[in-house]
C-alpha cells in the first residue's frame, strides 16, 4: 500500500476524490494521493486498444467502442468515471495509451525527456493529476532528495559552453530550454512509486504556488507491455 511508503512530511493520502481535490498544497506538503485498489480488469481494456503512435490518446468513444467482458467492463467504468470527475472539475485530463515516450539525446550530460526527473510547469494556476490503470508506475521524490540539474558545477559550465548569447541572458536560456525543470538524484535518495490505481494530485510550477513544486518522472516501460495512463 502506498501510505507505508510514505515516510516524508511532503506526500499525503487521502480516501476520497472531494479530499483530493479539497486538500491544500501548504509547508513542505505538494503530492496528494487518493490510494486506490481498483476492481475491473485493466489489462483487458489494454489488450483491445489500438496503438496508432507510440503514445496514443485514447477518447471514451474509443473505450465504448471496446467489446469486453464483465471485468472489462468494470474496468472501463472506472477510467470514464475518472475521466468525468476531472472534467466536470473544470481539468482537461487525457488516456494516453503508451508505448513509450520520445527520448532526448541531444546532450550526453543532461536529459530533459519526461524519464528525467523534473517538475511540471503552467502559466496558469494548475495541478497535474495522474493515474497509472496498467503497466508500469512513475516515482515521485522528497525535493530535499534531489539536486537541479542546473545547479551541479560540471553540467552548469557545460550548459555555459553551450549558451551562445550574453551572460544576463543564461539564465532565461535555461528557462527557454527547460533545463532548469529536471532533477537529479542525491546519494542515497528514495523514490516513490505511484503505484496502480492510484489518483495523485501534484503540485506545480506556476504563478501563485506556495509550495516548491512536485518533483516526478515516468518509468521505464516493461517490455513488451503498453502503459494506460490518465493525466492532466
Amino acid at each position: 500500500m502506498i501510505g507505508e511508503f510514505l515516510h516524508t512530511e511532503q506526500f499525503k493520502v487521502v480516501n476520497s476524490f472531494e479530499e483530493l481535490i479539497k486538500a491544500e498544497f501548504r509547508e513542505e506538503i505538494n503530492a496528494f494521493c487518493w490510494e486506490r485498489n481498483l476492481a475491473g480488469d485493466f489489462k483487458e481494456v489494454v489488450s483491445k486498444l489500438k496503438l496508432k503512435e507510440d503514445v496514443t490518446d485514447v477518447s471514451i468513444e474509443d473505450l465504448l467502442n471496446l467489446c469486453l467482458s464483465v471485468n472489462g467492463s468494470i474496468a472501463r467504468e472506472q477510467i470514464i468515471n475518472d475521466l468525468t470527475l476531472l472534467t466536470d472539475l473544470g481539468a482537461l485530463p487525457v488516456l494516453n495509451l503508451i508505448k513509450a515516450y520520445p527520448r532526448d539525446q541531444e546532450f550526453d550530460f543532461i536529459s530533459t525527456d519526461v524519464y528525467s526527473f523534473h517538475v511540471d510547469r503552467s502559466p496558469v494556476s494548475t495541478d497535474t493529476f495522474l493515474c497509472t490503470y496498467h503497466g508500469a508506475a512513475g516515482d515521485i521524490i522528497p525535493n530535499n532528495q534531489v539536486e537541479q540539474k542546473i545547479l551541479i558545477p560540471e553540467i552548469r559550465q557545460k550548459l555555459k559552453d553551450l549558451h551562445d548569447g550574453a551572460e544576463t541572458e543564461f539564465e532565461d536560456f535555461l528557462k527557454e530550454n527547460y533545463f532548469d525543470m529536471h532533477y537529479q538524484l542525491k546519494t542515497g535518495s528514495t523514490p516513490v512509486s505511484l503505484g496502480i490505481g492510484n489518483l495523485w494530485r501534484l503540485a506545480v510550477d506556476r504563478p501563485g504556488q506556495q509550495v516548491l513544486p512536485c518533483v516526478h518522472r515516468a518509468p521505464l516501460e516493461n517490455d513488451g507491455e503498453y502503459r494506460l495512463l490518465l493525466i492532466c
